[in-house]
């Protein structure tokens, strides 16, 4: 049986019945107020190992690779669809949250790691940076999905905020795991690498953006699929160069994408259409992988770190972030922070970022990864169908008139 599902047909047979149960699944627990990917990773969980599909599936290297080109695909479709002109005036209160509040966010769940969970520092630590950044996908399934409209630039926030943060955690990720080699830097050297990461993606990200409309309209591409295949082109090339030149790549695509969509080109629906789709897709083939990944047997042992991490991470490291990004901006009222708080959403990146440790053989990574996924979990079920009953309860959100 084994060696029929090499066969060509059956395994595009088995990857199709995947993909269309996956979205099935995404599809139902949107509709009863959970994030669409407890779904996508619930089908995986159940195509895995211990389920009934018992796919024997672990490889993390194939997962971290397929985990950052999906990643990447998805900060590009974020970026051109968000409204420039609605997120501009939020624009630095999300950089403080993407900043200093995953800055935040990571010391005080490495602080409870130590002093809670007896890990090691470096354990910690890594522990603290993987969990500090959130999901716009996770929250937007949820809010989109209600009955309500938010007010006071909130979605804005959250939006900008989540889809600027991640390059804050790989960073982290990366410079901790390269204190672990031979050769680990010197504390100091890690300002300016932060700063040329995050000033060359940016680069890159503005001339990618630039690049692609001006691109479509001398190659005379108005509509059609060519224009979509330049426009995936054009992504995977600000990604590549931005890191090859030392830049963050997954800031290139997200600034590429913002800027893409400030500009007026005639394919500029059909580029967006497709790339929602492909955003779609790549988060489905995404959740589904790290769905097979798991092996929920693994998470039973570490059920008290997993809860004492989640319940430090929303109920005091993620306020605790907020409250000390917005505050100095005053024109945030405790409410809106505190709702801001609660819609920190945990999704999809936490657990690519896990796999860095495990690729790495950092001791303590098999730990690391299973909690990050026992948060995630919980951050989805708890806070996910709960935000819009914390919006109605802190009164800033309204229904919308009924059609």
């Amino acid at each position: 049986m084994l060696q029929e599902l090499y066969r060509p047909e059956f395994a595009m047979l088995l990857t199709g019945l995947l993909l269309a149960l996956t979205v099935i699944a995404g599809l139902l627990t949107s509709r009863i107020g959970f994030p669409a990917i407890v779904g996508f990773l619930g089908l995986g969980i159940l195509a895995g190992v211990e389920g009934p599909g018992g796919i024997d599936f672990s490889d993390y290297l194939l997962t971290q690779g397929v985990g950052i080109v999906c990643l990447a695909f998805i900060l590009f479709s974020g970026g051109l669809d968000t409204n420039w002109r609605a997120v501009r005036p939020m624009l630095g209160p999300a950089l403080a949250l993407a900043t200093l509040g995953v800055g935040i966010t990571a010391g005080v769940v490495a602080l409870a790691g130590i002093l809670l969970l007896d890990f090691a520092p470096l354990q910690a630590f890594l522990l603290g940076a993987v969990v500090a950044s959130t999901d716009a996908a996770a929250v937007f399934s949820v809010l989109r999905s209600s009955d309500l409209d938010l007010k006071d630039d909130v979605p804005a926030l959250l939006e900008l905020e989540s889809g600027s943060n991640d390059p804050m955690a790989i960073f982290l990720v990366t410079a901790l795991l390269a204190f672990t080699s031979a050769a680990a830097p010197a504390p100091l050297s890690l300002l300016p690498d932060f700063i040329q990461q995050m000033l060359v993606g940016a680069g890159v990200g503005l001339v990618a953006g630039y690049a692609l409309p001006e691109g479509l309209k001398r190659m005379g591409l108005r509509q059609g699929g060519l224009a979509f295949v330049v426009s995936i082109a054009g992504a995977l090339l600000a990604f590549g160069f931005a890191s090859l030149l030392g830049g963050n790549g997954f800031l290139a695509v997200y600034v590429a994408g913002v800027y893409a969509g400030t500009r007026a080109f005639a394919a500029k629906p059909i580029v967006r259409t497709f790339q929602d789709g492909l955003a779609w897709l790549a988060q489905v083939v995404m959740f589904l992988t790290l769905g097979l990944l798991l092996t929920p047997s693994n998470l039973l042992p570490i059920m008290g770190e997993g809860i004492a991490i989640t319940v430090v991470l929303i109920l005091v490291a993620r306020p605790l972030a907020v409250f000390g990004c917005l505050l100095p901006f005053r024109r945030f009222d405790t409410r809106t922070m505190l709702f801001v708080s609660w819609a920190g959403l945990r999704g999809a990146v936490p657990i690519v970022l896990a796999i860095f440790p495990m690729v790495a053989g950092i001791e303590g990574a098999f730990t690391i990864f299973n909690v990050v996924f026992f948060v995630v979990l919980v951050s989805s079920v708890v806070q996910g169908p709960s935000i819009n009953r914390v919006a109605k309860w802190l009164h800033i959100g309204e229904r919308r008139p009924a059609d």
